[in-house]
């Protein structure tokens, strides 16, 4: 004689609501992801894209250069947004302008009221992101949290656009697309997410801030560069920052554009956004 065990309701409810609130982390993931503190991401398919300027391009330096092909081959999620102020509070337990930085800019008048703003970028430095990265890891019991490859950045940004920009060719339109241009004396960063989405839904990958990725700088890298998700240099000075900021000195803000900082740089105009791993 069999005897079946009674499960109480209220139980069964407590699982249900578990198994939907958890992220679907493998082959069925989501096309998009919450984390435990409010961090949006989009899932960005793997895919083939064309990096870089090509050789006709007038505007590209000849650190975007050869134009070349990269496979991204597996999917991964990207930050909807740049990490905000907020965000980073709420990880590492103090507004991130406690820290010292780089350059004079932040004393300037006015300026540190038009920054702190707890849905501004959080501007921090390579190997500031790194310990955030770290808590966040730790905090949520995995590891799959970290910057994304200087590849996996361009490739996302692009949206499947071979254009200048996420938007097309006209630099005219920059501006309902980016926060750039903007001088010392009124400008700063600004609230995520407040102009138009790239074709993948990620904001502001051109202006707001420049963006730390994983990868080594070298200016020659891609002439050697795999094909198949290349993760930058073995080694190197400085690290890479793409997208542009808000201020005028960024110089460009084209998909393809890239530039150097050194990893312990904390300034007023460079940010991060974090991928997370799908399988890891």
């Amino acid at each position: 004689m069999s005897i079946t065990r009674r499960i109480p309701f209220s139980f069964c409810f407590l699982i249900l609501c578990a198994a939907l609130v958890m992220p679907r982390i493998g082959h069925a993931a989501e096309k998009a992801y919450t984390n435990s503190i409010g961090m949006e991401f989009v899932l960005i398919p793997a895919g083939t894209f064309q990096m870089g300027s090509s050789e006709t391009d007038r505007e590209a330096a000849a650190s975007e250069k050869p134009r070349h092909r990269v496979t991204i081959s597996k999917a991964f999620y990207l930050g909807k947004y740049e990490v905000t102020q907020a965000q980073w509070e709420a990880v590492m337990g103090s507004n991130p302008y406690t820290l010292s930085r780089s350059n004079p800019y932040y004393s300037l008048p006015g300026m540190a009221g038009r920054l702190r703003k707890p849905t501004n970028p959080a501007t921090v430095s390579w190997n500031d992101a790194q310990e955030f990265i770290k808590r966040l890891n730790q905090k949520e019991g995995h590891t799959r949290y970290r910057l994304p490859t200087e590849a996996e950045w361009e490739y996302a940004a692009r949206a499947g656009t071979t254009t200048a920009y996420s938007f097309g060719e006209d630099a005219k339109q920059l501006g309902r697309y980016a926060w750039h241009g903007e001088d010392f004396a009124s400008g700063s960063t600004h609230p995520v997410g407040q102009k138009e989405p790239n074709g993948w839904g990620l904001y502001d990958v051109h202006g707001n801030v420049w963006e730390w990725v994983q990868d080594w700088y070298d200016e020659r890298y891609y002439a050697s560069s795999p094909s198949m998700d290349p993760q930058g240099p073995p080694s190197g000075s400085s690290r890479v920052v793409r997208g542009g900021s808000w201020h005028q000195t960024a110089t460009s803000w084209r998909s393809a554009f890239r530039r150097e900082y050194d990893p312990d740089y904390r300034g007023i105009s460079i940010g991060f956004r974090l991928a997370l791993s799908v399988d890891r």
